[in-house]
């Protein structure tokens, strides 16, 4: 199995399923937009551990994805039952990144990596926002020994 490229950082499981047949394209493995689809779920619950859906409506914030950079490393096949597992990579002023591991349950592979950078933002004003002082505390919890928060 091949080594994480986030090893030192803690990871938590954010997507846990498997490839359908619809999933997949002329060529017969999973075509892209699933990959998106699939990374943009994992987001959604990754970043919910920095404060959930319900109180970024409230506060009317919520996260902006400024990069996504996606590495296929091996083909995903009708009926693979994949996990993602996800680590926080860098934390900043007003964004955060880090770094979505695709792999396939029964082998264990690495099947995509991808990486983001979001930046918390005011949905009524359309501007970043700094990370709140509970989001900040939060993020200690999930930072590798390499990424430290302003």
């Amino acid at each position: 199995m091949e080594e994480s490229p986030v090893s030192e950082a803690k990871k938590v499981e954010t997507y846990r399923g498997v490839a359908y047949p619809w999933h997949c394209d002329s060529m017969g493995h999973m075509n892209t937009q699933h990959y998106c689809a699939l990374f943009d779920g994992a987001t959604f619950h990754f970043l919910a551990l920095l404060g959930g859906p319900r109180l970024l409506k409230e506060t009317k914030r919520g996260w902006a994805d400024a990069k996504q950079t996606i590495e296929y490393r091996r083909e995903i096949l009708s009926g693979d039952l994949l996990v993602v597992s996800t680590a926080m990579t860098r934390v900043g002023r007003s964004s955060i990144g880090f770094r979505h591991e695709l792999t396939d349950l029964e082998d264990g592979e690495l099947r995509a990596t991808s990486d983001h950078v979001t930046v918390h933002f005011d949905l009524a004003n359309r501007v970043s926002l700094p990370l709140t002082a509970d989001m900040l505390s939060k993020t200690k919890e999930y930072l590798d020994g390499h990424s430290h928060p302003p």
